[in-house]
């Protein structure tokens, strides 16, 4: 922080404290090792991984399914089953009016099933549109390519985020339902939510 002096004595310069609390510090060796750790527990947690079975959506939570895309793609089946609301985790551009015809709300956003793909950003989002979902008695859709890594953990971070859960609490939640199995990237994302929302696991 820079301090100037004033008659009443020292006194933050703001606009610099502002900058430096945008900064984003690497962590450090120990932090590391905690996240690594916390991993490895959460990785041992989801094992083994049963065989799923394709083409089928889960309620996960009250109202909350996952699903693949071959749920997705059968749209008027979605209608039929009264599903109210979609979230599509693999991509963004689709023609939304597909669902907006049949009384859907959607929300789409592009990703891909890779540790180096930061998914964090739409935590916040998606939980948002999911709880308006919900509180609104939807029935809600978040899908992926195939309902295991991308679309379990936006429903691991809404149950986290909304429903004030801890991370093994939200695995153990939605595993009773459905095979999941986040890749390693985005488990390590969702200990760091842990970690600001609760502290470490």
């Amino acid at each position: 922080m820079v301090f100037h002096k004033r008659d009443s004595g020292y006194q933050v310069n703001k606009d610099r404290w502002n900058f430096l609390k945008g900064f984003v510090f690497p962590p450090s060796r120990r932090e590391r090792e905690q996240v690594d750790m916390a991993v490895t527990e959460m990785e041992a947690l989801l094992k083994p991984m049963k065989q799923y079975r394709s083409g089928v959506a889960n309620e996960v939570w009250p109202g909350l399914y996952i699903g693949d895309m071959k749920v997705a793609r059968k749209y008027s089946e979605l209608q039929r089953s009264g599903f109210t609301h979609v979230v599509n985790c693999v991509d963004g551009v689709v023609d939304v009016k597909i669902y907006t015809k049949r009384g859907m709300k959607y929300m789409g956003f592009r990703s891909l099933d890779i540790d180096t793909f930061d998914l964090s950003p739409y935590f916040s989002p998606a939980a948002e549109f999911i709880h308006t979902a919900l509180g609104e008695k939807g029935k809600v859709l978040v899908h992926c390519h195939a309902g295991v890594s991308r679309s379990a953990t936006i429903v691991l971070a809404y149950l986290m985020l909304k429903r004030n859960m801890h991370l093994v609490e939200a695995i153990n939640t939605v595993k009773k339902k459905r095979c999941i199995y986040p890749n390693r990237g985005f488990i390590r994302q969702l200990v760091y939510l842990q970690k600001d929302l609760h502290g470490w696991i």
